[in-house]
């Protein structure tokens, strides 16, 4: 098993005072060469939006753009005719394949809204554009991984246009629990939303992450009460 420990401190941060944004791979004006993707993730961005404030109009092409509401709710439109909101306890996936148009704004006028902004490289390129979104039961995931985005629509999740997984789990304080990717040779890119947890005898906290490859089942073991995000991936070079 190898595993690279990425650390909160570590991230790119931008604040435009509407938004103010913490990059985990090469974003924007912010570029780290060790940095630039983990596999066929590609960006993971933890957004907190000003209320009233978002992200006008802009095009999008051959990605997975998956969107996770941790506090608040996201107004969504986009090129294909989809418009709705998108609330705290939902994720939302685009296929933006030959190309999209979107724009996502806080619902609230008023309280901010936080959220985790995902890119994964897609498995097939310019496929026809495409929204998907479901709203989970967040009891499901005590203790347990909650399957939220897999290319097998069997396991409950929004599809994906890859060969990748996204779960969740909120752990008890002292609970363990392993994971095993689904897809042979994936790696896992573990984010620790809340909380602070053991990895392979490493120390994770809040908002710091690792990436395992080259690994079978491996287990996290929660310190206090935490939640935890998987990503599991094809990696490449």
């Amino acid at each position: 098993m190898k595993s690279v420990i990425y650390p909160a401190s570590e991230r790119g941060h931008a604040d435009f005072g509407w938004l103010n944004s913490y990059h985990s791979f090469s974003f924007g004006n912010w570029h780290s060469p060790e940095k630039v993707h983990f596999g066929a993730l590609r960006v993971l961005n933890d957004d907190v939006v000003k209320g009233g404030s978002g992200f006008d109009l802009h095009p999008h092409e051959n990605m997975e753009i998956i969107s996770i509401p941790l506090k608040g709710a996201i107004t969504h439109k986009d090129s294909t005719g989809t418009e709705g909101i998108i609330y705290s306890g939902d994720v939302q996936i685009m296929s933006a394949g030959s190309g999209i148009r979107h724009s996502e704004y806080n619902a609230s006028h008023y309280d901010p809204v936080n959220f985790l902004q995902i890119w994964v490289f897609p498995k097939q390129q310019n496929i026809k554009p495409r929204h998907d979104q479901k709203t989970f039961d967040r009891t499901q995931r005590q203790d347990k991984w909650q399957v939220v985005v897999s290319p097998d629509t069997k396991e409950g999740g929004v599809w994906i246009n890859q060969d990748a997984r996204m779960a969740l789990t909120r752990l008890q304080a002292g609970k363990e629990i392993s994971f095993t990717p689904a897809f042979p040779g994936n790696g896992v890119y573990i984010f620790v939303i809340e909380g602070e947890v053991i990895i392979d005898g490493k120390t994770l906290g809040r908002r710091d992450a690792m990436g395992i490859s080259d690994a079978g089942d491996f287990s996290i073991r929660a310190i206090p009460d935490s939640e935890l995000l998987a990503i599991e991936v094809p990696m490449f070079a």
